[in-house]
C-alpha cells in the first residue's frame, strides 16, 4: 500500500504544533497501525529526522496506551478496537490518513501524539478502590451476587482507561470512564462500604481536573474499544445524587 500520513508534530507542551505530511510505500495490509508508524519512524531515523513520539505498551488491545485519533475518530474506523489492533487493510491504497493526539483540556500534549493522562490516575486515587480486606480467594458461593449484577459489574470492569471517551466527547467529559469505575465497584458487595463517598469524591476530582460535564451525546460509547454503554453514566449520576442529596455521604 501507498499512504500519505498527516501527523501532528509538537515538540513540547508549550510549543505550537502542526500537521506534517509524510509519504509511505510498501505498507503491508496485514500490518497493524502501530507497525505502520514503526516503519515511518525507521524511515525518519534513517533520514536523520526526529521520529514521531507515540504511546504504546502491550500492543494486544489490553492496556489502552495506544491513544490516537485517526481521521477524526479515536482509535480509528473499526468499532470495539484499540489502535494497536487496527490493521491497515481497513484503509485504502493511496489514502490520506490524519493522525492526531487525544484533544482535551485535561489531557495536555507532552510531545507529538503523546498526552498526559495522569488525571485518570488521580480520579482513581480519590476513590476507585475498596478497603475491605479480601485475604485469600473465598469460596465461590460464600457471598451470593445476583447474576445480572455480576454481569454488569464485569462489563463495566472491562474499561481500560484509554481516554477515547474523553477525546470523542464534545465537552471533554470522562463520564463514561468514571461511570465504569463507579459501576463495577458499586455493584459488588465488597464495594459497598465506600460506595457513597466514592461517587462524590471521584466526581469532584473529575471536575477539578478540568473534564467537562456530560450531556449524553453518546459519542463516548461509539468509540469505546470495549463497548461500554451509557447505562454506567446513569448509575454514576444515581449514586452521586443519593450520596449528596440523600445524606448518605459521611
Amino acid at each position: 500500500m501507498k499512504l500519505t500520513l498527516r501527523v501532528w508534530r509538537q515538540s513540547g507542551p508549550q510549543d505550537k504544533g502542526k500537521m506534517v505530511e509524510y509519504k509511505l510505500d510498501d505498507i503491508s495490509p496485514d500490518a497493524s497501525f502501530l507497525e505502520m508508524l514503526d516503519v515511518l519512524n525507521e524511515k525518519l531515523i534513517a533520514d536523520g529526522a526526529e521520529p514521531v513520539a507515540f504511546d504504546h505498551d502491550c500492543r494486544e488491545g489490553i492496556c489502552g496506551m495506544c491513544s490516537l485519533v485517526i481521521n477524526g475518530t479515536p482509535h480509528g474506523p473499526e468499532r470495539n478496537t484499540t489502535t494497536c489492533q487496527l490493521h491497515m487493510r481497513k484503509f485504502k491504497d493511496g489514502e490520506v490518513i490524519d493522525v492526531e493526539p487525544w484533544r482535551a483540556k485535561a489531557f495536555p500534549v507532552v510531545k507529538d501524539l503523546v498526552v498526559d493522562r495522569s488525571a485518570f490516575d488521580r480520579i482513581i486515587q480519590s476513590g476507585g478502590y475498596i478497603t475491605a480486606p479480601t485475604g485469600t480467594a473465598p469460596e465461590a458461593h460464600s457471598t451470593p451476587v445476583p447474576k445480572p449484577d455480576a454481569d454488569a459489574a464485569f462489563e463495566a470492569a472491562e474499561c481500560i482507561g484509554c481516554g477515547a471517551c474523553v477525546a470523542a466527547c464534545p465537552n471533554g467529559s470522562a463520564a463514561l470512564f468514571l461511570g465504569a469505575k463507579i459501576t463495577h465497584l458499586g455493584l459488588m458487595p465488597q464495594g459497598q462500604p465506600e460506595r457513597w463517598d466514592r461517587a462524590v469524591s471521584m466526581l469532584d476530582t473529575h471536575d477539578s481536573e478540568g473534564f467537562g460535564g456530560c450531556t449524553n451525546t453518546g459519542e463516548c460509547t461509539v468509540v469505546c474499544p470495549k463497548g461500554i454503554g451509557l447505562d454506567v453514566i446513569g448509575r454514576l449520576n444515581g449514586d452521586y445524587l443519593k450520596a449528596s442529596a440523600g445524606g448518605k455521604k459521611k
